[in-house]
């Protein structure tokens, strides 16, 4: 375990905020001098990484793995490797959710790729004595591909989840509500259709997704982060029903050729967009007084920019009102991020090679 004494925000992007350094590398901000520190660097390709209710750093890694990480010295227990996941480029063992009652019911949910013609599944398993155990199929038969496979899970305040899915190379379905493909789903915690979903009998929660890869509740809202082409990354405000374009639309309703079909397919934009496009993929909330800059803010990591982005939202959380960068170029790829009950934040890199769990603190 390698501890870095550099500040986080000594690596972040000039900010009018920031003081003088001191001469150990940290620099000071108000309220607050944020450090990384390296957690473990014996991981390959981790997807997902929660903060569980037992204090430990829940991860999957693509290859079938799911373990444990203790955050104070890197220990990593393996829990589970399934057998049946098939890692076929950027598919694998995915997304994970734990239940918010697991003192109650310690229900694990993940979501993976399998088979040799390829298809995704969402899966529970019940955690008991250090394993995962009684598996049960939540939803089987979501088209897969090499890329484009959503996969992140979301468990709700009113106990439904939510699974992104991405086109899975055919971007057409997206617009077809009775393909799983393209879409976040919304399922009862047994994998039953709720009674409230848009449309009676289907788990289409909301459509025209590409390949969205970040999900977080917080003011009341879904937020998601989804991969553009080579344009039009987005964050977007999840809404019951709606139809957010891909693949007629890409980015805001701004080309000549997208405001018909925005118009006539009552098309939700998103509330932020990057091109070039910067890979955006986990994302989470964070209001905490632990690190009183970042309050009220989307925190989002991607991939092919290798950085942290803070987007500091409006009071009614529905428009983002400044951006900043962290961590730029620092660790590589970065696909997961999740924070502890207290405040500090744990992100996951995606090297392929000694990849990383970084923590973020004070």
């Amino acid at each position: 375990m390698k501890a870095f004494t550099l500040s986080l925000l000594a690596l972040a992007l000039i900010s009018t905020s920031c003081k003088k350094s001191k001469s150990n590398g940290t620099v000071d901000l108000p309220n607050a001098e944020l450090k990384t520190r390296v957690v473990t660097s014996a991981l390959t390709l981790p997807w997902e990484i929660i903060y569980g209710p037992d204090n430990q750093l829940w991860v999957t890694e693509r290859s079938g793995k799911i373990s444990r990480v203790n955050p104070e010295t890197g220990v990593i227990t393996p829990l589970l490797t399934i057998s049946e996941v098939v890692s076929n480029g950027e598919g694998g063992l995915l997304g994970m959710a734990l239940n918010p009652a697991f003192s109650t019911n310690p229900w694990v949910y993940v979501v993976y790729n399998y088979g040799s013609t390829y298809r995704e599944k969402v899966v529970r398993y019940t955690y008991t004595n250090g394993t995962l155990n009684s598996p049960f199929v939540i939803l089987d038969g979501i088209p897969a591909s090499s890329i484009h496979n959503g996969s992140r899970l979301l468990i709700t305040a009113d106990q439904k989840l939510l699974i992104t899915t991405g086109d899975a190379s055919n971007a057409p379905n997206a617009q077809d509500l009775n393909s799983l493909s393209g879409k976040i789903l919304r399922v009862n915690l047994d994998g039953s259709i709720p009674a409230d979903n848009p449309t009676a009998g289907s788990r289409v929660w909301s459509f025209g997704h590409r390949n969205p890869q970040g999900l977080v509740e917080a003011n009341g809202k879904i937020y998601s982060s989804e991969h553009g082409p080579n344009n039009d990354d987005e964050v977007n405000i999840i809404q019951k029903g709606r139809n957010y374009g891909w693949p007629n639309v890409e980015g805001y309703c701004n080309e000549t050729n997208e405001k018909g079909f925005c118009t006539t397919n009552n098309v939700v934009e998103p509330i932020v967009a990057w091109t070039p496009t910067i890979a955006t993929c986990g994302l989470t909330y964070y209001n905490s007084d632990y690190i009183p800059q970042w309050k009220n803010s989307l925190l989002l990591v991607n991939l092919k920019a290798s950085k942290l982005i803070q987007l500091k939202l409006n009071d009614a959380g529905t428009q983002v009102a400044e951006s900043t960068d962290f961590l730029v170029n620092a660790f590589g790829r970065l696909r997961a991020i999740c924070q502890s009950p207290e405040g500090k934040i744990y992100i996951a890199t995606s090297n392929g090679n000694q990849d990383r769990i970084i923590e973020i603190a004070k």
